[in-house]
C-alpha cells in the first residue's frame, strides 16, 4: 500500500535561469510540487548558479542534451527567445509550460498534446525573496484534462490559481506594465530628484503605502490627488519648468491627461 510520501513527485526540467524561472524552481522544490532534474541556459554558469540553490545537480546548456525523461517542462525565457529554443528541442509526450504573460498558449502546440500556461502575476528580480503563496497563478491548458492537471501541480504553490485564455492574460499583462513597471519608473525618477537635494527615498514611504492602500481599498481614480486633480496650472508650470527636460515631458504629459481625464479637453 502506498502512502502519501511514496506517491510520485513529478521530475521537472526548467528551460531558463532568469529571474521568473529560478523563482519557480525553488518554489517547485521547496513546496514538494516536483523535483528538479535539470536545468537548461544558455549561460551555463548561470544554471549552475539556479542549480545550486536546489537537490539539482544536472545542468547543459545545449537543447540536444536537454534530458527527455521529465514530467513536466517548464519553459521560462525571454518571450522572443521561446520560438527559436524550442525548434532545438526534440518534442515528447510530457506537460509543456510556458510562464509569459503575452505569449499564445499554442506557441509549445508543437512540443507535446499537453501544453499550457503558468503565469504568476509578480515582479522578480535576482536575490529577492517572493512569497509566491500571495500570488495569483493564471492557467491555461490545451484540454480541460491538462488544465486540471496544471492546477493540482500549481496549487503546492500558490493559493490563488485563475483560469484565463491568451486575449485575458494578455490584457493582464498590460494592466500590469501600468501597475508596477511604470509605476517603479516614476519611483526611478523621484528617487534622482531627491538624490540631487541629498534627501532619502525613504521620506517617501508613508506616502507610498498610503496610495498603494488607497487603490486596493477604492477605485483608483477616486483617490487621485495633486496639482492635475485640481487642474493647478500654476504650481503645474512650476514643478514643469523645474525639471530637466525629460522629466519635464513625462510630468507635463500625465498632468494634461489627468486634467482631461476629470476636466476634459482644454482650450
Amino acid at each position: 500500500m502506498s502512502t502519501n510520501s511514496e506517491i510520485h513527485k513529478p521530475q521537472v526540467v526548467v528551460i531558463g535561469s532568469g529571474n521568473v524561472a529560478s523563482a519557480l524552481a525553488v518554489a517547485i522544490e521547496n513546496s514538494g510540487a516536483g523535483s528538479v532534474i535539470q536545468i537548461y541556459s544558455r549561460n551555463i554558469d548561470h544554471a549552475r548558479a539556479l542549480a545550486s540553490r536546489l537537490e539539482c545537480a544536472a545542468t547543459t546548456d545545449s537543447t540536444e542534451d536537454i534530458s527527455a525523461d521529465a514530467d513536466i517542462y517548464l519553459v521560462s525565457l525571454a518571450d522572443d527567445a521561446v520560438t527559436e529554443t524550442l525548434a532545438k528541442i526534440r518534442p515528447n509526450d510530457a506537460l509543456w509550460l510556458h510562464t509569459s504573460g503575452s505569449l499564445d498558449m499554442d506557441v509549445l502546440s508543437g512540443m507535446s498534446d499537453r501544453y499550457g500556461v503558468f503565469y504568476p502575476l509578480q515582479t522578480f528580480s535576482r536575490n529577492r525573496k517572493v512569497d509566491l503563496s500571495a500570488v495569483t497563478l493564471f492557467t491555461e491548458g490545451s484540454s480541460q484534462a491538462v488544465e486540471d492537471e496544471i492546477a493540482r501541480f500549481g496549487e503546492k504553490i500558490f493559493r490563488n490559481i485563475i483560469h484565463a485564455d491568451s486575449v485575458t492574460r494578455s490584457r493582464m499583462h498590460v494592466a500590469a506594465v501600468f501597475a508596477c513597471n511604470f509605476s517603479n519608473y516614476m519611483w526611478s525618477i523621484a528617487y534622482d530628484l531627491l538624490s540631487e537635494d541629498g534627501i532619502p527615498f525613504d521620506v517617501l514611504g508613508p506616502l507610498l503605502r498610503e496610495t498603494l492602500d488607497k487603490a486596493l481599498s477604492m477605485p483608483p481614480r477616486e483617490g487621485q490627488t495633486g496639482p492635475a486633480r485640481r487642474a493647478d496650472q500654476r504650481i503645474i508650470e512650476a514643478h514643469a519648468s523645474s525639471l530637466p527636460p525629460k522629466e519635464e515631458e513625462i510630468y507635463r504629459l500625465l498632468s494634461k491627461n489627468i486634467i482631461e481625464d476629470f476636466y476634459g479637453k482644454q482650450s
